[in-house]
This record gives structure tokens, sequence and C-alpha cells, in this order.
């Protein structure tokens, strides 16, 4: 088992079948093209990996704003669902907690002050994992369709 930031097409690639069980829209044909266009902007693509497949994915990026200072906001973060699926019955691992806890590790290592990310509201499994990972509520998000 290991977690390491996905640089080659083919470990982005590697990344889609998880990551597109979040992001149902993505099209495989176009993935690596898609996070290679916002690896310009500063996005990164970490991934955990068992037996050379990709069971938890997390695309995230560094900011700094007058409201924050430098931080770490993760885009992206999912655990391939029939590996949540399984947990459930052997809880011998917990794909999220990890990736999570490397990507506090990462964001600590690169000076970032904090690390956050926003959750739709639907996603009540995700948020009760959020906050036993001692993550805290503190904002609502707010958006419109232009």
């Amino acid at each position: 088992m290991s977690i390491q930031l996905g640089e080659s097409d083919f470990q982005i690639l590697k990344c889609f079948p998880v990551m597109s069980q979040l992001r149902l829209h993505l099209e495989q044909a176009k993935f690596i093209e898609q996070v290679r266009y916002q690896m310009k902007e500063g996005y990164q693509l970490a991934f955990l990996e068992v037996e050379e497949q990709a069971v938890a994915v997390a695309g995230f990026r560094i900011y700094t704003c007058l409201a924050s200072g430098k931080f770490l906001y993760i885009d992206d973060l999912v655990v391939d669902q029939l590996k949540r699926c399984l947990r459930r019955a052997t809880p011998t691992h917990s794909y999220g907690k990890q990736l999570l806890q490397w990507l506090i590790e990462y964001a600590r290592n690169h000076g970032c002050e904090h690390l956050s990310l926003d959750s739709g509201v639907q996603r009540f499994a995700a948020h009760r994992f959020y906050l036993m990972q001692r993550m805290n509520i503190t904002s609502h998000h707010f958006s419109i369709e232009l």
C-alpha cells in the first residue's frame, strides 16, 4: 500500500475509475487532458494504491488568500465504493482516513496553515467521516449558475 502523486499519464488514468464515482460527468477519454489543464493551475492528484490499483483518490491545490493565509484545498476526495463496502465487513483498512492524513501532512510540510474542503449538502456519510476526523464546519458555501 502506498500513497503517491499522480504525475504520469498512466498514473492519472489509473485514478479515473475511482474519481468517476464521485464526478459522474467525467469522461475517460478526456480525463488526462482535463487533469493536465488543471495542473497548470496548481491542481495535484494523489492516490492510495493497493496491489497496483487506486482505491482512494484526492485532487487538491495549495492556495494563499487574505482570509485564510496559505492552505491546502481538497477539490475531490473519494474512496472506491466497492472498497468502502468491503471495509464495513472487515474494518482493517481505512483508505479515506489514510489519504486524508497524508494530505494533512503534505499541507504541513508545505507551510499551510490549514486544510479545507467543500462537501455537497446531501453527502451525509462524507460529513460523518469528516467530523470523525476532527474537521469542523466553518462556513456555508454559496454559488450561482452563470
